[in-house]
């Protein structure tokens, strides 16, 4: 690690919390360097949901490239970018009764909420937009007004405004109606908070804690948004492509989002790729209005459009993470209930919390030195956040879920001992 500590910036996060260096991977194994086979519970933050080197999809784009396709072409029309666009209309639209045009902003995610937002604001020539406590959408400025996290936000060095904050399902209990507060504030003439161009949300707030909105809630929402004119925009970039069961995230909530945002495991294979998908009546922007270089990035047009025929042409998919969610939550659940823990989830996303809010971190450190990576989340990295790709196998998630339970019971059984040896004492 000589190298990097000389050479790599201190912003470097991830190789601090796993300083091995990291040398292949397959599917759900990632092998460093000295040979060492770690099972991955974090699937590149939810951008790996197929696996590392899937080999369906390497195939795709071992094909492509060997036979000389496009890899840069801005937005020009290429082979893979049409082969996308009509997987996207036949596999996901048209069976969902969809109809959305497909915008392609840059590679990243926080490029596709940043085109999000300027479109909404174009489309409704407001300039409010209301996200929620917890939420995170990106790290470039107009995503970073709308995140909550404030040690993110101190990093833009600048003001951060045009959004209001206001509370995301269950943020103060489960009886509080956080919709009802936030009609009030609108409909208050003196709330001081502009008529929004949007709310932009996330079903499931990922490196928020895994904070769960419920189907009425977002119904709720959106039903609130229409009525005031504004734009619902979903972020599904995290915990879209599959990761709470169907490929969209509020598909079971049967909202229509005015725009979705997708990117992570939208290319299947880990390449950069992002999207804004808009209802047609939305699409205002002109011409070259909003652009990027690496818009046009064919190799992960290839594997996406690879991933969205293999894996969702029909719901197999979906039932295998229903069922390997039942599995992860019941190991969790089952530590929560020895450890006075909390769980929450939905779908192959679990996070588990206990009452000591360093023992997030420390669980994972005992795990990866047990051979499992797996993340914390949370304002302050107190959830145990589960992400393994959608397609391991069922061996190796009890595999992991067993080192996550050894990693558990080393951090708390100590302090259960003490307990028990003071009691004995008094």
């Amino acid at each position: 690690m000589n190298i990097i500590d000389r050479m790599e910036s201190n912003v470097r996060s991830y190789c601090r919390s796993f300083p091995v260096t990291f040398k292949t991977a397959k599917d759900h194994l990632i092998i460093d360097e000295r040979g060492k086979a770690y099972i991955d519970f974090f699937a590149g933050a939810g951008s790996l949901n197929y696996g590392h080197n899937n080999e369906t999809l390497k195939n795709a784009l071992i094909e492509y490239i060997s036979g000389d396709g496009i890899t840069h072409a801005l937005d020009m029309t290429t082979v893979a970018k049409k082969r996308l666009l009509q997987s996207m209309q036949d596999v996901l639209f048209a069976p969902r009764g969809m109809e959305y045009k497909v915008m392609f902003p840059g590679p990243t995610g926080t490029n596709a909420v940043e085109s999000a937002l300027k479109l909404a604001r174009k489309v409704t020539g407001r300039r409010n937009v209301i996200s929620f406590t917890n939420g995170f959408h990106g790290m470039t400025l107009g995503s970073l007004a709308i995140t909550g996290n404030s040690g993110k936000r101190a990093g833009a060095g600048v003001s951060l405004h045009d959004t209001t904050h206001m509370p995301f399902c269950d943020y103060f209990d489960a009886e509080t109606d956080t919709i009802a507060m936030i009609e009030n504030y609108l409909e208050d003439n003196s709330s001081g908070i502009d008529k929004p161009a949007a709310f932009i949300l996330e079903t499931v707030q990922a490196e928020g804690g895994v904070n769960v909105a419920s189907k009425e809630w977002l119904q709720r929402i959106a039903e609130l948004a229409k009525a005031s004119g504004a734009l619902l925009i979903l972020d599904d970039i995290q915990v879209g492509c599959g990761r709470t069961g169907p490929f969209f995230s509020f598909e079971f909530a049967g909202i229509e989002p005015d725009i979705i945002c997708l990117s992570k495991s939208f290319s299947g294979y880990g390449l950069p790729l992002s999207v804004a998908l808009m209802k047609p009546e939305f699409d205002a922007f002109k011409p070259g209005e909003h652009n990027g270089t690496f818009r046009g990035h064919n190799p992960a047009f290839v594997t996406a459009a690879s991933a969205i025929e293999t894996y969702w042409r029909d719901d197999r998919l979906s039932k295998e993470v229903h069922e390997k969610a039942r599995i992860i939550k019941d190991a969790f659940l089952e530590m929560a209930d020895r450890y006075d823990g909390s769980v929450r989830g939905r779908g192959m996303i679990q996070g588990i919390e206990f009452p000591d809010k360093t023992l997030a971190g420390k669980i994972s450190k005992s795990a990866f030195n047990r051979g499992l990576i797996v993340e914390t989340a949370g304002p302050n990295d107190e959830v145990l956040k589960v992400l393994p790709p959608l397609t391991i196998d069922l061996d190796a998630l009890k595999e992991g879920l067993r080192i996550i339970t050894e990693a558990i019971h080393e951090n708390l059984r100590p302090e259960i001992s003490t307990k028990v040896v003071m009691s004995a004492k008094s």
